[in-house]
């Protein structure tokens, strides 16, 4: 897990007010924590981009509108030089600030080889630099990671206290769409094309986003008419009718699974929602070929921890995975909670698990994400022995004797883990 000094505190002004830029880890001995959650050899580099569907997209009302996103991008640099900050809010609209382990607009590394490309997709609600440690982190390890703030589905747009399922229907909508042409947008970018290997990409979703990443490697939605009027808040038949029309769609917003990129060579769905209500259609979850590692609590009361079962058991792809996290809930993939959410139980709500510190769960993701990346998507053989654990981390005795630890982790620094394959 990287390390940020304590020491480093920045003030800046916005919009008259002062906030201080905050980091949010501690520094712990890397024997307590993941081996593969330890930062790689590059310094790491990121950027602010815009970025505008090259068409007009269609809303769920059917009108045809310009589909703008912005998204943070972490990269390899060639040098390190003063860390930026993060800016984002809370659900409440509290603003604040966090250190980066990150240089902003620097130099893209030199390298024999060209950098696969990541994608991450926040929740509902939320905001691109949401799981920015995995950005980091990835990045460190020789990947450009483009997360995405997904209009009308942020924090920013969306009155969570007054009008909490305002963005929903967009969302449903837009996640999987937005995974997919935030790949072509990266690739195409004057910054970035001549560095990535647009033939070689993941995809990492939390909870809505996870929704999306299903879809994107090959899931194809399968919305009922019940299901159709519930989650857009329409009753009229008519429009039932066009709302299954704009959203039973694969990879993307495909007519069918048969359109999936190439590229994507892996997914990461960290409590991904939709599997409760079985909005899937079976036949094209059973051919999804891309590996898929689902993480779980086992008491997400979001997403169910019986839906993302059902996922998971229905994903045909042999080298896909279940990861469940023991008297977890469904905030298993935030970063830890800025100082200004402490105020309520509305905003720090969305950030912590009652029974795990959520620096350790992020560390156990960059561990999972980074084997999962690089053995499927950089084809590194050695890495996917990191994967192949199985059974429970607890080190539990058997006929008097200690089990030896999952790889990757030390003796007694696993604890609360399952991991399940097909």
């Amino acid at each position: 897990m990287k390390t940020l000094s304590l020491l480093l505190v920045a003030t800046t002004i916005v919009s008259g007010a002062t906030f201080a830029a905050q980091t949010l880890y501690k520094d712990y001995p890397a024997d307590v924590m993941p081996e593969l959650s330890e930062s790689g050899e590059f310094p790491v580099g990121v950027t602010t981009m815009e970025v505008t569907y090259p068409e007009a997209a269609m809303t769920m009302e059917g009108k045809m509108e310009t589909r703008g996103l912005t998204l943070e991008v972490w990269y390899p640099a060639q040098k390190a030089t003063e860390n930026t900050l993060y800016s984002d809010e809370t659900r409440s609209g509290q603003v604040f600030e966090i250190q980066a382990d990150a240089s902003r607009d620097v130099a893209i590394a030199e390298s024999e080889s060209k950098f696969p490309i990541v994608v991450v997709s926040h929740g509902y609600t939320g905001y691109r630099t949401l799981m920015y440690y995995l950005g980091e982190h990835l990045a460190s390890h020789g990947y450009v990671v483009a997360a995405i703030d997904h209009t009308d589905s942020t924090n920013k747009d969306v009155n969570f206290a007054e009008n909490p399922y305002s963005g929903f229907p967009s969302t449903l909508l837009n996640r999987s769409r937005d995974q997919v042409f935030t790949l072509n947008a990266v690739t195409d970018s004057e910054f970035f094309n001549a560095s990535v290997d647009a033939t070689k990409a993941g995809v990492i979703g939390y909870s809505m986003g996870g929704f999306g990443a299903v879809s994107t490697v090959g899931g194809c939605y399968a919305f009922n008419d019940e299901a159709a009027a519930t989650f857009t808040g329409t009753k009229d038949p008519a429009v039932i009718a066009l709302v299954k029309q704009a959203l039973n769609t694969c990879a993307g917003g495909k007519a069918s699974s048969d359109d999936t990129l190439s590229a994507w060579k892996a997914a990461l769905a960290l409590a991904p929602w939709g599997g409760q209500h079985q909005i899937f259609d079976v036949d094209s979850l059973n051919n999804i070929n891309v590996p898929v590692l689902y993480v779980a609590g086992d008491n997400d009361d979001i997403s169910g921890y019986d839906g993302i079962r059902w996922l998971f058991e229905n994903t045909g792809s042999k080298d896909s995975k279940l990861l469940t996290i023991k008297n977890a809930r469904h905030n298993v993939a935030p970063h830890p909670a800025p100082k200004e959410a402490f105020g309520n139980e509305f905003d720090i709500g969305s950030y912590l698990e009652p029974a795990w510190d959520t620096q350790k769960l992020n560390a156990i993701n960059e561990h999972f994400a980074l084997a999962l990346m690089n053995c499927h998507v950089k084809d590194m053989a050695e890495f996917c022995d990191y994967l192949n654990v199985k059974g429970s981390s607890d080190q539990v005795l058997v006929e008097g004797k200690k089990p030896t630890p999952w790889k990757g982790f030390d003796d007694r620094w696993a604890l609360g883990l399952v991991v399940e394959g097909k």
